[in-house]
């Protein structure tokens, strides 16, 4: 029978102070155990660590020193991973881009982070030709895969030797995860050994993780997803990576590896659900389906439920403070009432969490206030941007910026966003970056975007435009527009023309007034849209 982490032994599993010494741990423990499955290919505990050192060796033989950047294009792998566990041990930062953003954004956190080295798969091929023309001058550009054009990364180094040696103290900023900001441009959050590895015990603490466990990891392990290897790792599982999601795919997957763990955002938790073939298929070996990075219609939680048996898991966190700030665990789902599974969950074990007014203090019991947190996994501030480093952190606490009341059941109920943000199949999008591009359209007057009730996206991305006097651009044009410029998750779903956006008093665009007046068309129209994929 396999054995149960209870959260006390959770914490033993993840040693030290620093991310790579869990990492190291575990090859050290289970050398002989598949820690990861590829594709056709398996990767022992032992030749990861070597591969792993091979990176390390490699990022060194090309001149990083502690501190540096090496950024990342590519799919789910093997060799991707070891890379950003490189950074980890061997005291470097990495930086994972998004394969879904827009040039502009690409460019934008290249040059913010400064990355020394930069590896892609050669399914990215034309995006880093373009990048390397725009900020090609200060990076060393290489790729995973030997047959692309670009030298391989790893034939730079062919041996580092047997040895991991952990890097780097305790606040060492190992990684850059780049998120959508209200300025328009991408927010380099700084996330240090101590949030890393307090994201580790978190998800340790919070949930069971049997010994060997198996985890499927189809979302991108560049994002969320990615926060799964380590609890996986630390107890002696497999991970098994799949470089896209499709529902056949996955339900493939879950039945031939016997997954146990895996981590989904809600519009693939819709596409299984719609599914014919997910009823039949063998899901027995599932202990957690995780759901996370958008909130599920609560009808879509019950049928889940029905359909998955008691193993979901929702998950409410932000790049700041990754994953893992509210937990929803398999039990709280069984027992739910239909009301409660609108809720986000209670806070994972040992994180402080509060409900604050605007001045920082608590709000009575019932009433609506930001949530906030506090302790370990917290980052260490937004890479450059002082300022918005302290108004995001101030008075010890990060305030997430959404809005929430406690239940009676100790349970958070998110009731708004303070800022604009649209969370649409899982991705952030800043109306305010679609805004940016539209208003330099040469036909548009003015432009107002918001996110509308979508029943599988979650919410789809709407522009409200006003034409300029004496021209017709039709809706197409305008999303073909953004999509060129940001990227398919930020390119709106519909355009709306109209004669004026109505304006508060203040003389701002009065987008609850838009929500209210475009919300029923949008649950009516309910229309899947196409441009729009899962990577």
């Amino acid at each position: 029978m396999s054995s149960v982490l209870t959260p006390s032994t959770a914490i033993d599993a993840a040693p030290g102070t620093r991310l790579g010494e869990l990492i190291v741990q575990a090859i050290e423990r289970h050398p002989q155990r598949i820690a990861f499955i590829d594709g056709a290919g398996s990767t022992t505990y032992e030749a990861l660590g070597l591969r792993i050192a091979q990176a390390i060796s490699t990022l060194r033989t090309l001149g990083l020193q502690p501190g540096d950047t090496v950024a990342q294009l590519s799919g789910n792998s093997t060799d991707m991973f070891c890379i950003m566990a490189a950074a980890y041990i061997g005291g470097f930062c990495s930086v994972t881009l998004h394969a879904m953003a827009g040039l502009d954004d690409h460019a934008a956190i290249l040059e913010d982070c400064k990355a020394r080295v930069v590896v892609s798969g050669q399914a990215y091929a034309e995006r880093i030709a373009q990048l390397r023309q725009r900020c090609g001058a200060s990076a060393t550009w290489l790729s995973h895969d030997a047959q692309d054009s670009l030298p391989s990364f790893w034939d730079v180094a062919a041996d580092g030797g047997t040895q991991l040696r952990v890097q780097g103290e305790g606040e060492s900023i190992i990684r850059l995860a780049y998120t959508g900001g209200t300025t328009g441009l991408p927010k380099g959050v700084m996330l240090s050994n101590r949030a890393m590895l307090a994201n580790a015990r978190l998800w340790l603490a919070g949930l069971d993780w049997p010994d060997g466990v198996r985890t499927l990891c189809s979302a991108p392990i560049s994002h969320g997803a990615g926060s799964l290897i380590f609890p996986t790792l630390a107890r002696g599982g497999t991970v098994v990576l799949q470089r896209g999601f499709t529902p056949h795919g996955w339900l493939e997957a879950v039945a031939q590896h016997r997954i146990a763990f895996t981590f989904i955002v809600p519009t693939m938790v819709y596409a299984l659900l719609d599914d014919p073939a997910t009823s039949a298929a063998d899901l027995s070996s599932l202990r957690a389906l995780i759901y996370g990075a958008a909130p599920m219609a609560p009808p879509r939680i019950r049928q889940a439920l029905d359909l998955f048996g008691p193993v979901l898991v929702q998950t409410y966190g932000q790049t700041e403070a990754p994953n893992t700030i509210l937990l929803m665990d398999q039990q709280a789902h069984a027992r739910a009432t239909d009301a409660q599974l609108a809720a986000a969950g209670k806070p994972f074990p040992g994180l402080d969490v509060a409900l604050l007014d605007a001045q920082d203090q608590p709000v009575a019991p019932g009433e609506t206030g930001e949530i906030c947190v506090r302790g370990a996994l917290v980052m260490s501030g937004y890479r450059g941007q002082p300022e918005q480093t302290a108004a995001t952190l101030r008075n010890g606490w990060l305030h997430t910026g959404d809005l929430a009341r406690a239940g009676e059941d100790g349970a958070f109920y998110i009731v708004d966003r303070i800022k604009d943000m649209i969370i649409t199949g899982g991705f952030n999008v800043y109306p305010k970056e679609v805004e940016d591009v539209l208003a330099g359209h040469p036909d548009v007057a003015a432009v107002a975007v918001i996110g509308v009730p979508h029943a599988r996206w979650g919410e789809a991305v709407k522009a409200v435009v006003v034409r300029r006097a004496g021209t017709l651009p039709d809706a197409q044009e305008l999303i073909d527009y953004v999509r060129s410029r940001k990227g398919a998750i930020c390119a709106p779903k519909s355009v709306e023309f109209v004669d004026a956006v109505p304006l508060t008093g203040l003389g701002k665009a009065d987008k609850k007034a838009l929500r209210r007046q475009f919300q029923a068309d949008a649950q009516a129209q309910d229309k899947t849209p196409t441009e729009q994929g899962i990577a």
